[in-house]
């Protein structure tokens, strides 16, 4: 596996490119009959991954490849907030559109993932703000609980509701992502824990007031950037995966066929 991460991190800006295009094709969808939540949802995710893929950052040690004023933690980490909300908004009302019998527990279900994608941006951020490693573990563990519930749902409304036609496809697509994420994503969770127990007492903060270690830790965020391309860095294979898929080529393509399936009359 490579050591050096230098021209994958240079390659990923390519992702930005195809973002660009699927943000500009959205509002060409939008001129016409088009859900106005799945295109809001969809923009927002591509006008952040196109960002992410020109200014890659890991919040781990304040990793970032370029050192420049948008090569920040602080500001990645805000406008990654609201594109994870958008973008899990948007699979839960899928969901929600495509329970036309009204299943209460389908509905609660979708509405569930959302709440908890929301308290996973509480999780990673105060993972970056008192720098406690453990904090990604629980962000994660609700990433896992998230697809779970899209894959459950997406099963059940696939095997009983047979009027969707030609849109049933995104429901086989969530089962789809459901099947590869969920290994993947149990790899991940091993990873992060030994990670967290290997950071595990490594503060020295603990006797510093709550309100000192919070200022501390945004301005660290606002800060300190610290310029690597080693492989170990950007989180080995695991890293280099996720950024690939999640911010240049899986989920932005995902989310535009969304927006284009629902698009259709």
């Amino acid at each position: 596996m490579f050591r050096d991460y230098t021209v994958f991190l240079w390659l990923l800006k390519l992702g930005a490119l195809l973002n660009l295009y699927f943000l500009a094709n959205t509002y060409l969808i939008a001129s016409g009959k088009a859900d106005t939540w799945s295109i809001v949802s969809a923009q927002i995710l591509f006008a952040v991954s196109g960002y992410r893929c020109l200014f890659p950052v890991r919040y781990e040690q304040n990793v970032v490849f370029h050192d420049a004023v948008c090569s920040s933690i602080f500001l990645t980490r805000l406008v990654a907030m609201f594109s994870e909300i958008a973008y899990i908004f948007l699979l839960s009302h899928v969901l929600r559109m495509f329970n036309i019998y009204h299943v209460t527990w389908v509905d609660i279900l979708s509405w569930l993932m959302v709440a908890q994608v929301v308290i996973s941006q509480c999780f990673v951020w105060t993972a970056i703000v008192i720098e406690h490693f453990e904090f990604y573990f629980y962000e994660e563990l609700g990433w896992a609980f998230i697809f779970a519930a899209n894959t459950a749902a997406s099963a059940y409304l696939y095997t009983t509701v047979g009027m969707l036609g030609g849109k049933s496809i995104l429901l086989i697509l969530n089962l789809l992502f459901g099947v590869v994420y969920l290994p993947w994503q149990t790899i991940h969770l091993a990873g992060l824990h030994r990670e967290a127990i290997r950071h595990w007492g490594e503060s020295e903060s603990g006797s510093v007031p709550i309100s000192t270690r919070l200022a501390m830790g945004l301005e660290q965020a606002v800060r300190i950037k610290n310029v690597r391309t080693d492989a170990a860095s950007w989180g080995g294979f695991v890293g280099l995966t996720w950024m690939t898929a999640y911010w240049a080529t899986l989920i932005p393509v995902w989310v535009y066929y969304i927006v284009v399936v629902l698009s259709r009359r």
